[in-house]
């Protein structure tokens, strides 16, 4: 299932209130979290108040507006129609925000029949908004983006995240560090998957890569990237970035030397899932 255009358009407007209505539930909760309003799901997973309350207020405005679409949110799961269904991370970065860290975003993103439709990453710190509509590119705050157009992986600008999720493959993700810090010109681990994701659309970063993401922390930059003139695949180089989480993006000359540099330490087939 395709959506049409026309339609396409009057949900990214609805998308775009339904994120900045997030937005501002974090701002109200940023440095005021109180104590007991913070839990932690799993090893280095936190869900906050803050979380709960944005995504609350997300899903309620979402389903008001357009009842007949799905939804698959972090804390609540999936509801409703699964082949078109909104992909909702109310906080991306939640441990960034529950330690007064100014870096963390909503992410939301329309997926039909896996394929993303339109996305939206909403940066309230900055007062950012990255949009985009299938085949219509990328934007932040009406600006276009362009990808990275640098001519190779060497001496570039990478950003990354650490494998909570998949700790057994811990030392081929520390492997794969070591050889983009020896050829990168430096790595960042900002700790926000959807931004690092935005940030690589806006050709701020040259190339991003993690393993073992949930839906939620990709969809929506997973479009803005590829709209803005870049490459975003799996770490077999297919498209297909929801089944394990794992993903490598980047402009179209950075993208491809990372992927090929990844390769050698995942030999034999080994793929990271959580």
């Amino acid at each position: 299932m395709t959506i049409p255009p026309g339609a396409a358009r009057e949900l990214l407007a609805l998308a775009i209130s339904a994120a900045e209505l997030g937005g501002g539930v974090l701002q109200r909760f940023f440095r005021r979290l109180r104590a007991g309003e913070v839990s932690e799901k799993s090893r280095n997973d936190f869900v906050s108040a803050a979380d709960q309350a944005s995504e609350a207020a997300i899903v309620s405005f979402l389903r008001a507006r357009a009842p007949d679409l799905g939804m698959l949110a972090e804390e609540q799961g999936a509801s409703g129609d699964a082949t078109v269904r909104w992909v909702l991370d109310p906080l991306d970065g939640t441990l960034n925000f529950v330690r007064g860290f100014p870096h963390f975003a909503v992410s939301l993103a329309l997926v039909a029949e896996g394929r993303i439709e339109l996305g939206v990453v909403h940066d309230p710190m900055r007062g950012e908004t990255f949009t985009a509509v299938l085949g219509g590119g990328a934007f932040c705050n009406g600006t276009p983006l362009e990808a990275s157009r640098r001519a190779g992986l060497a001496g570039g600008f990478v950003t990354t995240g650490f494998p909570y999720r998949v700790m057994p493959y811990l030392d081929e993700y520390l492997a794969v560090f070591r050889d983009a810090f020896l050829l990168a010109g430096a790595l960042r681990r900002p700790g926000a998957a959807a931004l690092d994701l935005a940030h690589t659309a806006a050709g701020i970063f040259d190339a991003f890569f993690e393993f073992g993401l949930s839906a939620w922390d990709i969809a929506a930059g997973t479009l803005l990237v590829r709209e803005a003139g870049g490459v975003v695949t799996n770490l077999a180089g297919g498209e297909d970035v929801f089944a394990h989480g794992n993903i490598v993006a980047g402009g179209p000359q950075v993208q491809p030397e990372l992927l090929a540099l990844i390769a050698p330490h995942l030999a034999g087939g080994r793929v990271p899932a959580p």
